[in-house]
Order: structure tokens, then sequence, then C-alpha cells
């Protein structure tokens, strides 16, 4: 990661009740910081870089996570001033936009993950998982829906990348910790993964950090959002 957070600094985002105390805060950026460079020591934590033809893939910005009042939703709109903002610089770069969410459906079969987490959903709880207007969906641009964590699991992102011959994805959304981690994941064997910071988040601080750190040291490049911008600019030109 080229930019450090501001070790003292809280996070513009999530829920107050799940962000670090603050006599932590400076000591868990600080070791994490260190644990960076103890990585790198060892040969771990290299730069992908930006291929070619990079696509953008938005996870995840709908009501259900975005608005505090729900069962895990949370104050995101910083990081959706970075996902506007990454939306806009691809769009004026011309490289393919696809959208996620998920297919609310209350007769879909149970799973083991549903003792998880208990949904607290109304009976028209589809329109949760509606994409946010701020968003400004095109009708060129995909939306997929999508069960799972990854974005690529039991959908056809995949087929959808290749047809494209796209080689860079650029992973902006939420949350961190699960849906942005498990698509990082899955993407790091076939694509260079890049993730502009300040357009990724979630409700929890703690597994905010550590997962966005996981991502840089062994999935992609977590890079500020003002370089990725300057990339696509340059594409634009």
């Amino acid at each position: 990661m080229n930019a450090p957070h501001d070790a003292t600094a809280p996070l513009r985002f999530g829920s107050s009740d799940l962000s670090l105390p603050e006599e932590l805060r400076e000591p868990l950026r600080a070791h994490v910081d260190h644990l960076r460079k103890r990585y790198l020591a060892r040969g771990w934590g290299g730069r992908v870089g930006f291929g070619d033809r990079p696509a953008l893939l938005v996870i995840d910005m709908a009501r259900f996570w975005l608005d505090d009042s729900q069962q895990i939703g949370s104050n995101l709109n910083a990081v959706m001033d970075g996902v506007v903002a990454s939306l806009a610089a691809a769009r004026a770069a011309e490289i393919p936009v696809i959208f996620t969410s998920y297919p609310f459906d209350p007769a879909a079969p149970p799973s083991p993950h549903d003792k998880k987490l208990n949904f607290q959903l109304p009976e028209d709880g589809a329109a949760m998982f509606d994409l946010d207007p701020r968003l400004e969906r095109r009708p060129t641009e995909p939306l997929i829906r999508k069960r799972y964590a990854s974005s690529f699991k039991g959908t056809n992102l995949s087929e959808m990348l290749s047809g494209l011959c796209v080689d860079t994805l650029i992973v902006v959304g939420i949350s961190t910790s699960h849906c942005v981690y498990a698509t990082c994941r899955d993407a790091t064997d076939s694509y260079r993964v890049i993730v502009p910071q300040e357009a990724v988040g979630e409700r929890c601080e703690l597994l905010h950090e550590a997962n966005l750190l996981d991502i840089d040291i062994d999935l992609g490049d977590v890079m500020p959002l003002a370089e990725v911008v300057a990339h696509l600019n340059g594409l634009a030109k």
C-alpha cells in the first residue's frame, strides 16, 4: 500500500459500535504497517500493477448495506464518494463497468451459512438490494445478482471478463472483509487485482484494516484512489 492511513484518525465510515477504541487505533495501524514491512522483507507483497485492459467491478452498493438503520447497514457515505469517483474515471476511460448485488428470494432454500446471520427483512425485501441511485448505473453496465460472497461463485462474471479480454480487475464497494475480500481471492490467479483504498469499506473498523492488509500482501495492490483515477485518466486521453 503506497499511502498508509493516518494512524490517529478514525475511519470516516462504518458503525460507531464496531469502531476501534481511540487508544487502540494508533497501535493497531502501527502494527499493520510493521507487518507489511516484515512481509515485504520475506519477498511477499510485491506489486502486480495495471495490465492493458482493466474493468471496474462495483460490489453491493445497495441500501441493505448503506442504510445504517438496517440490520447490518452502516454509514458508508465516504466509501460511496470513492466509488462514484472511480465510476467517473472508468466511464471517461470507456472501460467495462460491472455491478453486483444480492438476489433476494424468500423462497430460496436454506444453507448452513444462514445460521451465521439471521436476515431481518420485510416481505418486500427485494427493494433493499436495489443499487443506490447515486451510482447512476447505465443500461450498458451489467448487474450480476450473486448469492455468495465472491462475485465469481455461481455467476457468469468470469466468462464476462474473458469475453471482454480483461486482464485487470479494479474492485470497489463493500464489504472489505466479506464480498470484496472473497472476490479478490477468487480473482487473484486470473487477473491483476487493484483496490482503491478509499473506495472500499464496511461496518467494522478492525475487520476492514485486517482484510485490507491481507489483500495488499497476498491478492492485489491496495492503492490510493487518486493513483487509480490518474491511471484511468491516462487511458482516457
